[in-house]
């Protein structure tokens, strides 16, 4: 795995665990090698994460589009910084450059950004592993979420499996290293879904 994409937020959130675990996940992704690939931001967590990254003597690549860049959120530490037009040339991109998906605590642009990297995934658009770093249990209720989405035969078990998920960020990426992404029969899944409602 030479680079993983990390999704978090813009804000550093109200607790200090939050940064902390940023800061760690970027040190963590140097120290094995692993570039960074994030939204190119200065602030909150994505400052955090990149920042560590950095120090700890990593590569950092930033995806900004230009009218943030304009806004002067740009983290100009970082060499590596491309300048997109749009939100969805981020997202192309960020999929591109990375063979693996983390998402830290965020908010609506997180959650935006992590389910369409998974949302591609069970597509079969790419096999790149999909995981939440779960800081404090701040992802608790989302996880509710998608094992309630399963129980209602919206979203089947091995979709829900390739949600990888750990409190440890070194752990999360044992995972990533092990992951081998389902084979999703789409055809034998509808007729599964199909038989829920007869």
């Amino acid at each position: 795995m030479k680079r993983v994409c990390v999704f978090c937020g813009s804000c550093p959130g109200s607790k200090p665990a939050y940064s902390r675990a940023a800061a760690a996940l970027g040190r963590l992704l140097a120290q094995r090698r692993i570039g960074l690939v994030y939204g190119g931001g200065k602030v909150g967590l994505m400052g955090q994460v990149a920042r560590a990254a950095l120090r700890a003597g990593g590569k950092v690549t930033g995806v900004i589009p230009r009218n943030l860049l304009k806004q002067r959120l740009a983290f100009t530490d970082v060499a590596d910084i491309r300048v997109v037009a749009t939100m969805h040339e981020r997202k192309a991109l960020m999929s591109r450059l990375s063979d693996g998906f983390i998402a830290l605590p965020g908010g609506i642009g997180t959650f935006d950004e992590f389910f369409e990297a998974l949302t591609w995934a069970q597509l079969g658009l790419h096999r790149k592993p999909c995981g939440i770093l779960d800081v404090g249990r701040y992802y608790a209720p989302l996880l509710a979420l998608l094992d309630h989405c399963v129980k209602q035969g919206f979203m089947c078990r091995e979709t829900r499996a390739m949600v990888l998920v750990d409190t440890d960020p070194a752990r999360l990426l044992d995972k990533f290293a092990r992951y081998q992404p389902p084979v999703l029969d789409k055809a034998a899944l509808a007729l599964k879904l199909s038989e829920l409602e007869s």
